[in-house]
């Protein structure tokens, strides 16, 4: 009974450990890649929704730099971190339960491994956007808006906390307002999760077999981890310009419209019909749909065709047909290296801390108790 276990759990590329150890591993590993990652996510979300003409922001290193000596660290740079920690780590948590429940019952059931890696992947992330784009909605408002009363950019934004941007949002725009970009961000995320860990789990596969042992080393975890994300990434590079595009362009409010509508034709009526009516404009703050996710790396260019809908297969073809296949790849560079190092980081970590969870003799115990 003891040898068939073995024969199973090599089967599914190694010990399956105890559902409690990948989610806190999973979720310290994701946590500290993503905060690793933050101040560069600060200035890819500058320059996707940067309103000034010229934009102020360009290439990564001058935004960089010009962030950190207007605005310093943590108002600047590490700006929106604490909304970032508070959704990063129970969504990694969320996730990797997920993921790891789902891949033992899909591959017990007599699925393919590699589907059953592609498809645990999709449910995983679907199952922790719920956590994770509410807290992404309030860090990239927090990120684009720097400091309170911030006189070296204007986002349109100017909250004093992470609570008074929460409660901000929900009285002036509803809480809807905190899944905007909801399904754009699924579009891009849940295909980037599920091709990542497959990858992943075939590499890892693959590197245990040229090893001849569960221990790869740090050289191949690095490799496998990293490899993976960033080819992920770039597969999923068309969706990305797609949903920076459509999150990031401005649309006037309807009411002001509709107020300009009117008064052209007043005007056109005559004099006989009295003075232009006077324009009424929102008391809402006006919507401006931005990145609600891990950071876009496509910055659109400049005379880019506006796209008019809210379908990401509508997008991605008028992006084809205005621009070409470049155009559907604009920014894979930057996006290759951002989703190479933050899977790296997250995955590397992810196993070195499941290793010391075995290594120690209590938490070890426990874990054999668990399953």
């Amino acid at each position: 009974m003891e040898k068939q276990e073995e024969e199973e759990e090599e089967e599914d590329g190694g010990v399956r450990r105890p559902y409690l150890h990948c989610m806190l591993a999973g979720g310290v590993g994701g946590t500290l890649g993503d905060l690793l990652m933050h101040s560069i996510d600060t200035v890819k979300t500058r320059q996707q929704a940067d309103p000034h003409v010229p934009p102020k922001y360009t290439s990564l290193s001058s935004s960089y730099l010009k962030i950190f000596r207007q605005e310093g660290i943590r108002r600047g740079l590490y700006s929106g971190v604490t909304p970032a920690f508070l959704g990063s780590f129970p969504g990694t948590l969320i996730f990797f339960g997920c993921y790891e429940y789902s891949k033992r019952h899909l591959i017990d059931a007599g699925m393919n491994h590699s589907l059953a890696y592609l498809a645990s992947g999709f449910l995983a992330d679907f199952a922790a956007s719920v956590v994770y784009v509410p807290s992404e909605v309030l860090k990239t408002r927090l990120q684009l808006q720097g400091r309170f009363n911030n006189p070296h950019f204007k986002s349109g934004y100017n909250y004093r906390s992470t609570l008074h941007a929460a409660r901000t949002i929900i009285k002036q725009e509803g809480f809807a307002a905190l899944f905007y970009g909801y399904r754009a961000t699924l579009f891009r995320d849940l295909p980037f999760s599920a091709l990542q860990f497959a990858f992943y789990e075939q590499e890892q596969t693959w590197a245990k077999q040229y090893v001849g042992s569960k221990d790869i080393g740090l050289g191949l975890e690095m490799l496998t981890a990293s490899t993976a994300g960033g080819l992920a990434g770039v597969m999923t590079c068309p969706l990305d310009v797609v949903k920076t595009r459509v999150q990031t362009q401005v649309n006037p409010p309807e009411e002001s419209i509709k107020g300009a509508s009117t008064s052209t034709r007043s005007q056109a009526a005559g004099l006989k019909r009295g003075p232009s009516p006077t324009i009424l404009y929102p008391t809402k703050q006006t919507v401006r749909k931005i990145s609600t996710s891990s950071p876009s790396t496509t910055i659109p260019k400049q005379g880019s065709v506006t796209l008019d809908t809210s379908s990401v297969f509508t997008g991605l073809r008028l992006v084809y047909k205005t621009e070409g296949f470049a155009g559907c790849f604009r920014g894979v560079g930057p996006r290759f290296v951002w989703t190479s190092v933050q899977s790296g980081t997250m995955l590397v970590l992810y196993q070195m801390i499941l290793k010391q969870f075995e290594a120690h003799p209590l938490v070890a115990g426990e874990g054999k108790a668990a399953l």
